[in-house]
């Protein structure tokens, strides 16, 4: 019995120590573990701790029952010293064994939590990922068609530019037309301005001539 309990107890710390440090047999533990605590393993591992609880407390009750036997005969016998010496030793073992199978089980239990957790927050973090790269994406999208429509616009007002250029230049040159029309206008005029000023210069010499042989005939 006292061999089984330390072999039961080495096992369970071997165990503890795996669960505690990441080595290449924790995955394997946690994956017994899961096992055991499928199906009709939890009700075999709640039976098991049942039958040593109930040993545990028998073995405090035979205990009880020898503390009084020594404080009602004073002292104790060498077999029932030897015998206390065994509960007390077994009592003692079989509440580590316990603690230690509640320790498996919470850190077993906090494992399984922490790895939800992770996977969790992983999922969560992908997310966001995704929602950050839609969002940029729709982002890029709408500048993409806003500077589409910019480009449009740029493009209607240079053909807009170019059609009031093309009229500019046919206007400079109707109105260079008209400048030339002008002067030819001009020139015309100061040469009928000339020729004005010399018929009115012949009809004076005319009239100064006919005038001077009227004198000479009243003479």
């Amino acid at each position: 019995m006292i061999q089984l309990l330390y072999t039961a107890i080495f096992a369970e710390m071997a165990v503890i120590l795996t669960l505690i440090f990441k080595t290449p047999l924790r995955k394997l533990v946690i994956m017994g573990l899961d096992r055991v605590k499928r199906g009709r393993g939890p009700v075999v591992v709640k039976t098991v701790a049942g039958t040593i609880l109930l040993v545990l407390l028998s073995n405090v009750y035979s205990i009880g029952n020898i503390q009084k036997i020594k404080i009602e005969a004073g002292a104790l016998n060498p077999t029932d010293e030897v015998l206390m010496a065994m509960l007390l030793l077994q009592a003692s073992l079989l509440g580590f064994l316990l603690f230690l199978s509640l320790m498996i089980d919470r850190l077993h239990h906090y494992i399984r939590e922490l790895r939800l957790l992770r996977k969790t927050m992983e999922a969560a973090k992908k997310q966001n990922n995704r929602g950050f790269e839609e969002g940029k994406n729709g982002e890029v999208k709408a500048l993409g068609e806003e500077v589409e429509t910019l480009r449009s616009k740029i493009k209607k007002l240079e053909s807009d530019c170019e059609a009031k250029a093309k009229e500019a230049k046919a206007a400079g040159a109707e109105a260079e037309a008209l400048r030339k029309q002008s002067e030819g206008l001009l020139l015309e005029y100061d040469h009928l301005l000339e020729d004005n000023q010399s018929l009115r210069n012949q009809l004076a010499a005319i009239d100064q001539t006919s005038s001077q042989s009227d004198g000479k005939k009243n003479m």
